[in-house]
């Protein structure tokens, strides 16, 4: 479908303004021609562009640098719900979200995509883009992909809180393109129901939570559900590895970050990756282990910081609904005073499915 002319035109002068270095006025040429919008595409993509807007006006106005990141955040977040398979806004967004966590500025609204808070700078945009996801059923329109976007996969899972049993859904969506191989064997291990019943066995709060073990289901096990040519992080014949030491190659250098919700492969050393994961939480400092050139990443760098391995890990989706439940579970109480990160009450994964 053409883009329509006063579209293209707004996004032309953007761009424009944007060259020139004045995001605001960049800004007020997308507002202008927000009614020309014809489809989900076009409108991620004007929202994409505002949040560029808005990263930028932060830049360049430090004492309100805060709010125009937060708005930008924001943005980012309504653009991929519009359009989950457009990497360059998750790459923005990523890129965003690690310039605040360097300056100690929250994510925000962070996963609450639909909850449209204080008024902002593009508040209509945010509105509209809410009633017609709403009334279109939350269908996603690409002009640009031509496929059936990526693969959902949905937790339930029951936790204690207070000495209340809750149970509850987290939905992950997984980025098949940038991890293919993480994201092929988590997929067999919940299709073949490896992680029903199985726990989170390790909790740490304002980090992550992390489960996954399909052997001994507490912690001490878990193995790829292929066998893509390592022996516990050892190139080897197939006929020479035992199943319990199947590992999957690191895919880290994805660009995929730990941001709010991101979901990534536990190891214990590079190329060791199995079935075990963790999820980070909002709030969650985890940037550590993302990659970046000339990092060390095995794991040597840190050796006496419990919550630092030193290593990189391998992002391969994010959570898109139920953040709430993995923010539950990270505060859930643990063993020890000192240390203990094993949840006092079961965590448990009771079924995982595709969606």
């Amino acid at each position: 479908m053409p883009v329509p002319e006063e579209l293209q035109s707004s996004w032309d002068e953007a761009a424009k303004q944007m060259d020139d270095g004045d995001p605001e006025k960049a800004m007020d040429a997308l507002r202008s021609a927000w009614n020309s919008i014809e489809n989900d595409s076009q409108r991620a993509r004007t929202l994409r562009l505002a949040a560029d807007a808005g990263t930028e006006m932060g830049l360049l106005d430090e004492q309100n640098q805060k709010s125009h990141w937060q708005k930008a955040y924001k943005n980012y977040s309504k653009a991929l719900s519009l359009n989950s398979s457009n990497k360059e806004t998750r790459r923005s967004m990523n890129k965003l979200a690690s310039m605040m966590d360097e300056r100690a500025i929250s994510l925000g609204l962070g996963f609450k995509i639909f909850d449209e808070g204080n008024p902002t700078p593009l508040g209509v945009l945010v509105i509209l883009v809410a009633m017609v996801v709403a009334l279109s059923s939350f269908k996603l329109i690409s002009d640009l992909f031509d496929d059936q976007g990526n693969p959902v996969v949905v937790f339930e899972v029951q936790y204690t809180v207070d000495n209340q049993q809750i149970v509850g859904e987290i939905e992950i969506e997984l980025y098949e393109d940038d991890a293919p191989m993480h994201v092929e064997s988590f997929l067999s291990h919940v299709e073949n129901y490896q992680y029903d019943m199985s726990e989170f066995h390790r909790v740490i709060e304002g980090f992550m939570i992390q489960g996954g073990d399909i052997e001994g289901r507490g912690g001490a096990g878990g193995y790829s559900a292929h066998y893509y040519g390592l022996c516990n992080g050892v190139e080897k014949p197939e006929s020479q590895c035992a199943l319990e030491d199947w590992s999957i190659p690191h895919e880290h250098e994805n660009g995929l970050m730990h941001t709010a919700g991101a979901v990534a492969a536990a190891h214990a050393g590079v190329n060791t990756d199995g079935s075990q994961f963790y999820i980070v939480p909002e709030g969650g400092s985890a940037k550590h282990l993302d990659w970046s050139e000339g990092k060390d990443c095995t794991g040597q760098e840190t050796p006496n910081d419990e919550k630092d391995d030193g290593s990189c890990h391998t992002v391969f989706g994010y959570v898109i609904s139920g953040l709430e439940h993995v923010n539950s579970i990270s505060e859930v109480p643990t063993s020890g005073q000192s240390g203990g990160n094993t949840p006092l009450e079961n965590v448990i994964l009771l079924s995982a499915q595709t969606r």
